[in-house]
């Protein structure tokens, strides 16, 4: 295997060579043609990466108002957020590998369909229970476009170029946090929290209907992994195996989780302690995400092919970490009672350093398999998305009247990504 940090990144690799479609939608080469429709398919695979966000973030500002219509505490109210994640983080254990051995096109669209019913089920639950129920397998169908998209890129690009386009991918999935907040504030201006979801049905079928006409068989017959179950599990633990991609794979894991833990408590955090409307919540959300939009182009516009891959990570690591720390400072009253502004700029340093960390986990940990990217994929997407579970209820252990669990959480898990990249990954070290 070729070492990813080292820069034979310096300089950027051609996109590896297209696959060849067979009998999977129209044309002629799949990878050739999904080249020669560019920006489309760009656009297709950055919906398809947006989606976590977009089925997480337009939903955030009505969390208070879920409490008090439904009844249930926060606690409960947030497991909604929990449900969706582990959907998210067992769906892709199962698609992932499925794309490997059926090709790419066929999983997604059966994903994103079954996606579709149960964003529209979201809108009708009657209770707690069954809107948790409901998320759970929302987010085992949306695993899909996020697991499959990863593939795709990975089918397509190598090297440097696979680095940056993870970074184009952040562009355009980053969007969707910047405004799905704030569409979800304005929807619940109009109407009740049963409207984002309605919302978010149309944006899946929409999504569903682009894949079918623009996304183009990626994985030629040929290339597919044969066998069943045992055959499955054999890629996966050569994967596991690996310790450098482990490293990558528990170092973007832990970093999600941090993410998470903010998107987890900063409706409550931002509005109930600190007074701000979901209007207010919502733009500063926003802003936040633009700051990870804007690194994460410094990342591939600027950084890419100039500085290493793990340079550049482990600066994103070092800042995150150090804006964790910043913020269970002054959340605690070391600094005195801290308002809305300086908790809004710490949340917003530690946004902004996922830019680094996120594509160039992503990218280097890829690069270590391409015959089974689906699995590989698959692992990626499941621990992050299992780690970001775990830390939804940790923020609210010590009550919804403190900030403190949220930044101990991010902190412990900044740390944790830290350790994972140095002890696992060894970026001094030359790889086989």
């Amino acid at each position: 295997m070729t070492d990813p940090g080292q820069d034979t990144a310096e300089q950027e690799q051609q996109p590896a060579p297209p696959a060849e479609r067979h009998s999977t939608g129209p044309g002629i080469a799949g990878a050739r043609a999904a080249r020669a429709t560019g920006l489309i398919v760009t656009l297709v695979l950055g919906g398809l990466t947006a989606l976590p966000p977009l089925s997480m973030d337009m939903y955030l500002p009505a969390l208070p108002e879920v409490t008090g219509a439904l009844h249930s505490p926060a606690a409960t109210v947030q497991l909604t957020l929990t449900a969706c994640l582990l959907g998210m983080a067992l769906g892709q254990l199962v698609v992932g590998p499925m794309s490997d051995k059926w090709g790419r096109r066929r999983p997604l669209l059966a994903g994103m369909a079954v996606y579709v019913v149960a964003t529209a089920a979201c809108a009708l639950a009657p209770n707690a229970g069954l809107l948790i129920g409901f998320r759970l397998v929302q987010g085992l169908a949306g695993a899909a476009g996020i697991v499959i998209a990863r593939a795709v890129v990975r089918d397509l690009y190598d090297g440097v170029a696979m680095a940056r386009f993870f970074s184009t991918l952040m562009l355009i999935s980053g969007v969707a946090p910047v405004v799905a907040p704030l569409i979800g504030g304005q929807i619940l201006r109009l109407t009740d929290w049963r409207g984002v979801f309605v919302v978010l049905t149309v944006v899946g079928l929409l999504l569903t209907l682009a894949v079918w006409r623009f996304l183009y068989e990626t994985l030629p017959p040929e290339r597919r992994q044969a066998g069943g179950l045992g055959a499955t599990l054999r890629a996966m633990g050569a994967l596991l195996s690996d310790r450098v991609f482990t490293g990558y794979m528990l170092a973007g894991g832990f970093a999600f989780a941090a993410l998470f833990a903010y998107i987890s408590a900063s409706p409550f955090v931002v509005q109930d302690i600190y007074g701000a409307s979901p209007q207010t919540f919502s733009l500063l959300f926003g802003l936040n995400s633009i700051g990870l939009v804007l690194v994460g182009q410094i990342n591939g516009k600027l950084l890419v092919g100039r500085v290493s891959l793990d340079k550049a990570l482990a600066v994103g690591l070092v800042v995150i970490a150090l804006a964790a720390a910043a913020l269970l400072l002054m959340a605690s009253g070391v600094f005195g009672k801290a308002g809305l502004v300086p908790i809004a700029g710490g949340l917003f340093v530690l946004m902004s350093a996922m830019g680094l960390a996120m594509p160039n986990t992503n990218a280097q940990a890829l690069m270590r398999s391409r015959d089974a990217a689906g699995s590989a994929s698959a692992l990626l997407g499941t621990s992050t998305f299992l780690l970001g579970a775990l830390a939804s209820p940790l923020v609210g252990i010590a009550g919804e009247g403190t900030a403190v669990p949220m930044a101990v959480v991010q902190l412990v898990c900044a740390l944790a990504s830290a350790a994972c990249f140095l002890g696992l990954c060894r970026p001094w070290q030359k790889r086989d």
